[in-house]
């Protein structure tokens, strides 16, 4: 049984734990997740094919107006942030049907391809409601510093979350544009194949009623049974080759996205990397060449998952660094007891007197809508996390390079 574009795109959005709203290139609605119902009161089936406005009157002001304009220009996700006042959506209701709002409510729009048509989603999710606990509780009594402690290691968790799901909106665009491709074609060439098959069957079904040789081969040639024999050995070929792409990519968001795992392992880097690049390739390709100068590595004990991330967030901001089209540089290495990772890039640099910056939460040169500022903080704290340290060159006109260096092993073995 064939499923639509839009089918497989809501039943993905019922699998994530934030608000997720699908609309068609007017604004309306196409579909949401079990959460905008529970969280809004909504219930979905009546505002189908209405306008986003006239369901969320609330949203009807200049800034969606500008989020839209954007991604309908650019082609770009655009983020807005929870210190921006009002929300665009209210979200009142908890699962249990008692109020509870969002606090910092951030939102993502992104544009993606359903079937052939420009659609967009929009991501609704608290920033960091323990964050907020925390202010609360800084303007009130003292409480025990154990306790605060624990709230502002739950609020920088929350923060980073944050970061996460604005690169999975980032990437999710791109992944739906590299899976529609393959997809594309190789449901053309069924298309294609169903007939060459029934035109097969008529030569084969003739067999028994034709009355000589002469008339069976007259047949076949009607038919073009030579050009049918050549076109499906390559249609076969080529689906097969489409379906391999659409593996690649599937198994690239599984290597990339155990998300829960917190053990470390021995893994191999490089396979990692590739696994990103696969994810980003989208958002690469039309900004630079790639280049891969691998040097030999040993497995590595981390976290891959968040190696992953922290490669992921290089590239993309390097992408962002290039004017026009430039190259990327992807490099590794190995020394005594250390492993590293390198990328850079022939952008724009960055100026030297905000370097000492970068990795400051919310910290950010780009353009609003565009960074949450969070993304190297949070390769920051990964690396930290693995007894490493990042180090950046940079020179304004000329470009920028990150290097990763990670222990080979972890300093008392991974239980520590």
């Amino acid at each position: 049984m064939d499923s639509s574009p839009l089918d497989l795109a809501g039943a993905l959005v019922e699998q994530i734990e934030v608000g997720i709203i699908l609309l068609d290139r007017d604004l309306r609605i196409l579909h949401w997740n079990e959460f905008v119902s529970l969280r809004s009161g909504k219930a979905l089936e009546p505002a189908l094919h209405q306008p986003l406005t006239a369901v969320f009157p609330e949203a009807d002001t200049p800034r969606l107006e500008q989020m839209v304009a954007r991604a309908r220009e650019e082609g770009l996700h655009v983020y807005s942030h929870w210190r921006e006042a009002p929300y665009l959506i209210q979200l009142p209701y908890s699962p249990e049907g008692q109020a509870a709002p969002l606090r910092l409510q951030s939102t993502l729009l992104f544009p993606f391809d359903c079937g052939g048509e420009r659609c967009y989603g929009l991501m609704l999710y608290d920033s960091s409601e323990q964050l907020a606990n925390v202010l609360d509780a800084l303007g009130g009594n003292q409480l025990q510093q154990e306790q605060l402690v624990h709230k502002l290691e739950k609020a920088n968790a929350q923060l980073l979350q944050s970061e996460k799901l604005a690169a999975i909106g980032q990437l999710a665009a791109g992944v739906a544009h590299e899976i529609n491709n393959p997809i594309g074609y190789v449901f053309s060439n069924l298309k294609t194949l169903s007939g060459y098959v029934n035109d097969l069957l008529r030569i084969v079904d003739a067999v028994d009623g034709v009355g000589s040789l002469e008339e069976l081969q007259q047949l076949k040639q009607s038919l073009e049974y030579d050009y049918i024999r050549n076109d499906v050995e390559a249609l076969i070929h080529e689906s097969g080759d489409g379906i391999e792409r659409v593996k690649k990519i599937i198994t690239s968001l599984k290597d990339f996205s155990h998300i829960e795992e917190e053990e470390f392992r021995p893994a191999d880097l490089h396979k990692g990397v590739d696994s990103t690049l696969n994810l980003v390739n989208n958002e690469l390709k039309y900004k630079a060449e790639v280049v891969r100068e691998y040097g030999a590595l040993p497995l590595v004990e981390c976290i891959p998952s968040q190696i992953n991330q922290v490669v992921m967030n290089l590239l993309i901001n390097a992408a962002h660094a290039i004017e026009g089209f430039g190259r990327i540089t992807l490099r590794s290495g190995h020394e005594d007891d250390w492993v590293w990772l390198e990328v850079e890039d022939d952008g724009k640099g960055i100026d030297p007197a905000i370097l000492h910056r970068i990795y400051e939460p919310f910290f950010t040169t780009k353009p609003v809508g565009k960074g949450t500022g969070l993304g190297l903080a949070l390769s920051y704290n990964i690396v930290q996390k693995h007894n490493g340290r990042i180090e950046v060159a940079s020179q304004p006109g000329q470009g920028t390079r990150f290097r990763v260096w990670l222990p080979h092993q972890q300093p008392g073995g991974a239980s520590a």
